[in-house]
């Protein structure tokens, strides 16, 4: 069976996954899943992406972070550009996730990165999703 959109199944296996109070989660790998997650872990929101080769597609692990009171490290996860609305954004107009204590994906032309990047690097590109 055929996924429409499987950045937004790998945002709502996260999402669920905290919701459960799972240590990990696991979902077919991609490249651009794989990416999505690294950015996660060096922004803080989880502890550790693992990729492993056992079946044909492969598999990513994702731990999830939480403090000493069980709270997630990701308060809200949300998917911005849809595959029947796309959001593209200059790099003058690149979007600031609350007040700069969140975070936006964009994928631009020199690959996945913060929106904290974009802005750094002057690149506009689609907004893939927000994390805070």
């Amino acid at each position: 069976m055929s996924m429409t959109d499987p950045i937004a199944d790998f945002l709502t296996r996260i999402r669920n996954g905290i919701m459960a109070r799972k240590l990990e989660i696991d979902c077919p790998k991609s490249k651009i899943k794989l990416k999505l997650a690294e950015i996660l872990k060096e922004e803080g929101f989880v502890d550790a992406v693992s990729k492993s080769d056992d079946t044909v597609q492969g598999r990513i692990a994702v731990t999830l972070r939480y403090d000493n009171r069980h709270n997630s490290a990701i308060t809200g996860i949300k998917r911005v550009s849809k595959p029947g609305q796309r959001c593209y954004v200059g790099a003058t107009e690149v979007p600031r996730v609350r007040n700069g204590l969140g975070v936006a994906i964009i994928s631009t032309s020199q690959g996945l990165m913060t929106d904290r990047k974009a802005r750094e690097l002057g690149v506009g590109g689609e907004v893939l999703c927000e994390v805070w």
